[in-house]
């Protein structure tokens, strides 16, 4: 049996980079066209650094949606590549909700560190933050490496992409989370 190095460093959790929220149409209009890049470079400092990795898909119960396993959109986007060291499956909001547990499997390896990035900003993205710095991880939230949709509010209003990211920044800074953007985290992370 195959020793392996236990795992180190914090833990990269990447969430619901797939292909379906390519799909504008569906979607509507979207904030942040550097969302992806900033990913990708997140992840190839996580590979350069020997961290761990955690790929998040959703699988939507909706036969419509195109996040919806029997449907192309599930599948995880291009620049999602190399194998994670977790794929956690989820249907709902928060990344702790998935299979495997994520929280589980965070304790089991000693990791007390996360850093989330992914879409959307202010759904899976924010959800997971909040309950990450429930739990008690100290929570890294790479504001510019996520991305979300124009929203309608209940008064029928229009709510910006750009806006709901910044509501989310305001909501997770300094109470579940700190905020900060790809480059510091980079300079962070460099060796």
């Amino acid at each position: 049996m195959t020793q392996h190095a236990p795992l180190a460093g914090p833990a990269l959790i990447v969430i619901d980079v797939q292909r379906g929220f390519e799909d504008l149409a569906f979607w509507g209009p979207r904030n942040n066209p550097h969302c992806e890049k900033n990913i990708a470079a997140l992840i190839a400092r996580w590979r350069e650094r020997e961290w761990p990795v955690v790929f998040v898909q959703h699988d939507s119960d909706d036969p419509a949606s195109p996040l919806h396993p029997h449907n192309p959109g599930h599948a995880l986007a291009g620049l999602i590549e190399g194998e994670p060291d977790l794929l956690v499956r989820k249907r709902v909001n928060s990344s702790f909700h998935g299979t495997p547990d994520l929280h589980a499997w965070l304790t089991e390896n000693s990791l007390s560190e996360v850093v989330i990035c992914g879409i959307t900003t202010n759904h899976c993205c924010e959800t997971t933050a909040r309950l990450a710095g429930n739990l008690g991880y100290e929570t890294t939230f790479v504001l510019d490496a996520t991305h979300t949709f124009d929203r309608a509010a209940p008064d029928g209003t229009v709510v910006t992409a750009d806006e709901l990211a910044r509501i989310t920044a305001t909501n997770l800074h300094g109470e579940f989370a700190t905020v900060l953007g790809t480059r510091e985290v980079l300079e962070r992370t460099a060796r």
